[in-house]
């Protein structure tokens, strides 16, 4: 249990020695309450079949006493949606400017509203561009897969399908001995994990754990009870949109009544849906809430996964290399949580959440002695990411620092583009 005391900032070389000697993990372990004050309601996520996620926990005091007995508790947030709001902090910070970390990027505006595409409908929304930040799947995802990029064949430059490009042949070939290739094209798989699942090699496909987890749980909870959040692809992949799934799995849209027709959840494009609303109920009905002691919000960094981590083939000597690359993962894992965390957390509507301390991190070094805490700021966390990354090119262990552009093929775009029609029609038959 956090509690306010002294702390030292975190700095590069204090992170350095972290990863390249034993220290198990970093972890941040603090309080919150509701933005309205101590019992303001609050709106927990619902999960499948409308309920929240409730759990009788062994909870401990400030002094880090076990309670006699076990809470009610209330999942506020969980570990994949803190990763998905890490990542978007990275976006963010990306889009202004403070961050430079590699990316890839399809840019559907060819095919938005003002586009240029011939012989094509036009989106009805303009989707822009979705990067490897935002899709579900990171660089394994479906829409990058389905989108091509620009690759020379022979000496001319041609379009291939991601995959099948020079880039994208790399992560055939990835595992945690040689994760060159992830560290140069997608770095936030190998912090948040990633399965290729979807790839040439199906479920034996590259799989990366997560290095760093985060959650906000409500503790001391009443509760009433409804409804499922979760991340939402961007593209609103609607099931009433048929595809073809030949053997080869090179699908296509689906002709009006076409035998052997399926979802295009088959070929891996959909959102995970949301439970049906009852139409007799009103929303306030369907989202009653819940009232809390305290939430707790526990994130760790593990330096353990990190070390699995090798990067050969950069002609740097591989102690070497190897340390670099850990130590940017560690500082962009860091980063993330801070831009994501440290002002509070908006998870969802009235659930605005505020911390009672700053955030710090506890470095665990050896067992049965107590963890040294650091305090780190947002503008601390972009300098560290920035000279770990300095110190990795010093040591041969470069990445990509422009964004890697794709566009959609056709066969995705218009996926998309009858994706959303179907959306529209949910909509108006709603209302």
């Amino acid at each position: 249990m956090s509690t306010a005391r002294e702390t030292k900032s975190l700095d590069f070389g204090i992170l350095k020695n972290a990863v390249a000697g034993n220290a198990a993990a970093f972890r941040c372990r603090r309080r919150l309450q509701p933005a309205g004050g101590a019992g303001d309601k609050v709106f927990p996520p619902t999960f499948a079949g409308a309920v929240y996620a409730v759990e009788q926990r062994r909870v401990f005091d400030e002094k880090g006493n076990p309670l006699p007995d076990p809470k009610t508790c209330v999942v506020l947030d969980t570990v994949q949606s803190q990763a998905n709001r890490m990542e978007q902090a990275l976006q963010e910070a990306l889009d202004a400017g403070r961050i430079t970390i590699p990316v890839l990027k399809v840019d559907f505006s060819a095919w938005s509203p003002t586009g240029t595409k011939p012989d094509s409908e036009k989106f009805i929304d303009d989707v822009g561009t979705v990067t490897s930040l935002q899709v579900p799947h990171r660089l394994a995802d479906a829409s990058l897969r389905d989108s091509e990029i620009e690759d020379e064949v022979d000496g001319r430059k041609v379009n291939l399908p991601f995959r099948k490009s020079s880039k994208g042949r790399l992560l055939n070939t990835a595992s945690q001995r040689n994760a060159t290739a992830l560290y140069q094209l997608c770095p936030t798989a190998l912090i948040f994990g990633m399965w290729d699942s979807t790839g040439p090699k199906g479920g034996l496909g590259a799989k990366f754990e997560r290095a760093t987890v985060s959650e906000v749980v409500g503790v001391g909870a009443t509760i009433d009870g409804l409804l499922r959040g979760v991340r939402r692809d961007p593209l609103e992949i609607r099931a009433a949109v048929k595809v073809l799934k030949p053997a080869d799995k090179n699908w296509s849209i689906a002709a009006a009544n076409a035998k052997g027709a399926v979802s295009p959840s088959e070929v891996n494009h959909s959102s995970v849906p949301f439970p049906k609303q009852r139409k007799e109920k009103s929303e306030d009905n369907l989202y009653s809430g819940a009232t809390i002691e305290y939430a707790e919000q526990v994130a760790t960094l593990s330096l353990i996964v990190l070390r699995r981590l090798c990067f050969p083939g950069n002609g740097a000597p591989r102690q070497e290399a190897d340390s670099a690359g850990r130590t940017v993962l560690a500082a962009l894992g860091l980063c993330a949580a801070t831009l994501a965390f440290e002002p509070g957390m908006a998870l969802r509507s009235r659930c605005l959440v505020w911390p009672e301390e700053p955030m710090f991190w506890e470095l665990l070094e050896k067992p049965g002695e107590p963890p040294r805490a650091f305090s780190i700021t947002a503008d601390g966390a972009v300098t560290l990411h920035k000279e770990a990354v300095a110190a990795a090119k010093s040591a041969k262990l470069e990445w990509e620092e422009n964004p890697i552009e794709l566009v959609p093929q056709p066969k995705l775009a218009e996926l998309g583009r009858l994706s959303q029609f179907e959306a529209s029609k949910e909509d108006n038959e709603a209302k």
